[in-house]
């Protein structure tokens, strides 16, 4: 109820002033842009591979209706066709040639009736092929494509954070010679494409024999210039006198980043992970070249080897490209509330 209140506030006295219809109409707006085409995508994995191909398309999963008539072994399609006298009557068709179409009375199916293909229009009923997603993992090796790219993203996060958290550590709470040009050398390489070291990459991940293994695609990406530039501006707002009373009671330099910072950093580290799993699980240009047998393929790969140069099953990789979009929503709900504290408190320096 509370929150309902919020969201309905106006700013005129018990009636909508001219600012709030524009808010609501620019939300409104952002809002169907944002998550129109989820909930379309959502809705066109549910359809069958007929409707999906239907002209103009619809919104909601509509599926032609069959009828089984007597002497015919596989159901028909139901048409509404159009009579010589201008009534309608519901036919099926037991085929199609050219620009006519034969059509039976399921009431009567003795008889049969030539019609032309523009006198009929489908009978479409509500219908959620839920088949898409279950026969993915019977028809394809979905689990091993799954499971692939859930070992790349959960182990590349773990290693990006670790790597990621003891390079700020020592570049914000360490005073050395150079840490200034360290520092500013992993901000310049930012700005390097990743493209331009696609081929250096491969050849390294090539002399050290991890082609075609999952750890080929996670280890050239855990050390991650954002993530250290994230954290080591996160890690200049603790205070020093907490590292040097833990110093006074004698804790080792490992403990106090395991004890101290870590925690402390809880914020930018939640940050941090929900890039690194929109990373790694998205990531499409490192596996492609990395990743040549079908085993070790993780989602990315399998949705593009699933389509094919003259057929592609539609249905069937709408379905799968909806369960990859899981785990970053999940990630990403999970962790949302320490976005804008991890985000504002790493600028604070």
């Amino acid at each position: 109820m509370g929150l309902f209140r919020f969201l309905s506030r106006t700013r005129g006295r018990g009636r909508l002033h001219w600012t709030d219809v524009l808010s609501y109409a620019y939300l409104f707006i952002g809002l169907l842009m944002m998550f129109g085409p989820v909930v379309w995508l959502v809705m066109s994995s549910l359809k069958t591979e007929a409707s999906i191909g239907q002209f103009p398309p619809t919104f909601l999963p509509y599926a032609q209706r069959v009828v089984q008539v007597p002497g015919h072994e596989k159901p028909l399609p139901v048409f509404d066709v159009k009579q010589p006298d201008g009534s309608v009557k519901t036919l099926a068709q037991v085929r199609r040639v050219g620009l006519t179409a034969t059509m039976v009375d399921p009431d009567a199916p003795g008889k049969t009736l030539r019609v032309g293909i523009d006198d009929r229009s489908p009978v479409n009923q509500l219908s959620f092929a839920w088949c898409n997603y279950t026969d993915i993992f019977g028809k394809f090796t979905f689990g091993t494509y799954l499971w692939n790219s859930v070992f790349i993203t959960v182990v590349a996060t773990v290693l990006t954070l670790l790597l990621n958290s003891m390079a700020a550590f020592a570049l914000s709470k360490y005073r050395f010679k150079g840490s200034r040009a360290v520092f500013l050398l992993i901000i310049a390489t930012l700005m390097v494409p990743p493209t331009i070291i696609l081929v250096p990459v491969f050849l390294v991940i090539d002399q050290v024999g991890l082609l075609n293994d999952l750890w080929g695609v996670i280890l050239p990406a855990v050390a991650s210039p954002t993530g250290v530039f994230l954290l080591r501006q996160y890690m200049l707002t603790i205070p020093d006198e907490l590292i040097e009373a833990a110093r006074m009671d004698h804790a080792s330099e490992w403990r106090i980043y395991w004890r101290i910072m870590l925690p402390l950093s809880a914020p930018a580290l939640a940050v941090l992970a929900i890039f690194s799993v929109m990373w790694r699980w998205n990531d499409f240009l490192l596996p492609l070249i990395v990743l040549s047998k079908s085993d070790v393929f993780t989602l990315q790969l399998a949705l593009n080897s699933f389509q094919g140069e003259l057929n592609t099953q539609w249905h069937y990789l709408l379905a799968m490209t909806v369960i990859t979009l899981v785990p970053v929503t999940a990630a990403f709900a999970f962790l949302q509330r320490y976005i804008a504290a991890g985000i504002a408190s790493a600028g604070v320096k």
